[in-house]
């Protein structure tokens, strides 16, 4: 299949179609209702429902349901509707059943504004709901690596039974870019007979449910999710690195569109014989702390700078991956501010 110039929004909906998804339930906010008017189109081609929610409230609840049931089912949202879908989010973990959440982030805290912000990032990675639970968290940098990993959220899911978050700030959900779906090819659907909710006839029902009254049954359910948490942090580590060798002496360390500001970055300092590199993180949740590590570790980094659309989130997990053995600095931009390509640099040559 040829390239397809699209929409960051529309791009993610395809790849969902794509990917098997037949379910999508959501409520519109800004910057990412153009993925639910496109949904609107596309699925009743492909037998599909949707269906707009009272609110996110409701739609994170009809995920629930039509997750039980088996079926791919996804929904998008933005920032505080994300927040508003945080007490399901802690049912659907409990209750191990696969779907994919899309937050299309803008700035906040509070009801913000519609620009571009990553200040959900301890929103996806800690949990906004209660209880031990996590999410696999991926954030992709352009509309093609988003198309990309929403497929692969789907498989993931279903092959840990949990839900997946797509996280880009709003960005990804807006720009247009070209994009190939066939670069990436989704499995089918597992069979989730043993499971789903989908009526009992010549067998015993299957029981999806999240109430445990027993404290010792709730503590063999949070065990079982840990052992799934450990498994998941030793095999789905995603990241990449740009211009980073045995001579680098300057990280940094960013993700989403943030990064390719950076790369823009280090393509100028290049030419200035400054010997800097990038470390991206695709996913989020798990963090690549190992790889980090690795590279913290070498004796010619001086210094690693964190470059983020927030006060300083991602640094905990960079701190947490070098263990200050290296100096780490900070530069961040909020409200809706992408820092720039020079402002990048300059923060570089500060540490020169």
């Amino acid at each position: 299949m040829s390239k397809v110039l699209m929409k960051g929004n529309e791009a993610i909906g395809e790849a969902a179609v794509q990917a098997g998804a037949t379910r999508y339930f959501a409520y519109p906010i800004t910057p990412q209702t153009e993925i639910a008017e496109y949904m609107s189109r596309r699925l009743p081609e492909v037998g599909g429902v949707f269906l707009q929610a009272e609110s996110e409230l409701g739609a994170s609840n009809m995920i629930f349901g039509a997750a039980s049931s088996g079926k791919r089912v996804f929904t998008s949202s933005s920032s505080p509707g994300i927040a508003l879908m945080s007490e399901a989010l802690s049912y659907i973990t409990a209750a191990e059943l696969p779907c994919v959440f899309i937050n299309i982030m803008r700035n906040g805290p509070g009801l913000g504004g519609i620009l571009p912000s990553q200040g959900d990032y301890f929103q996806a990675t800690r949990g906004g709901g209660h209880g031990d639970y996590h999410l696999i968290v991926l954030a992709p940098s352009s509309v093609q690596e988003a198309v990309e990993l929403m497929m692969l959220a789907f498989d993931l899911a279903d092959k840990y039974r949990n839900p997946v978050m797509i996280v880009g700030d709003g960005l990804i959900g807006q720009m247009m870019e070209p994009v190939d779906f066939s670069v990436f090819k989704p499995s089918e659907p597992t069979d989730h007979s043993a499971w789903a909710a989908t009526g009992a006839k010549d067998r015993k029902p299957n029981l999806v449910k999240t109430l445990y009254l027993d404290s010792n049954s709730a503590e063999v359910l949070n065990q079982k999710l840990d052992k799934k948490y450990k498994e998941i942090n030793s095999k789905e580590r995603l990241y990449e690195t740009y211009n980073i060798d045995d001579d680098t002496e300057i990280v940094i360390t960013a993700f989403g569109t943030t990064a390719r500001v950076c790369k823009s970055a280090i393509d100028q300092l290049k030419e200035d014989g400054v010997k800097v590199g990038l470390f991206r993180p695709i996913s989020l949740y798990p963090y690549p702390y190992p790889e980090l590590e690795k590279i913290g570790a070498s004796l010619k980094v001086k210094n690693i700078l964190c470059i983020e659309m927030n006060l300083g989130q991602m640094l905990e997990d960079v701190r947490l991956s070098v263990h200050d053995s290296k100096p780490i600095h900070f530069y961040g931009r909020q409200g809706g501010i992408v820092p720039s390509p020079e402002e990048v640099v300059t923060e570089v040559k500060k540490l020169l």
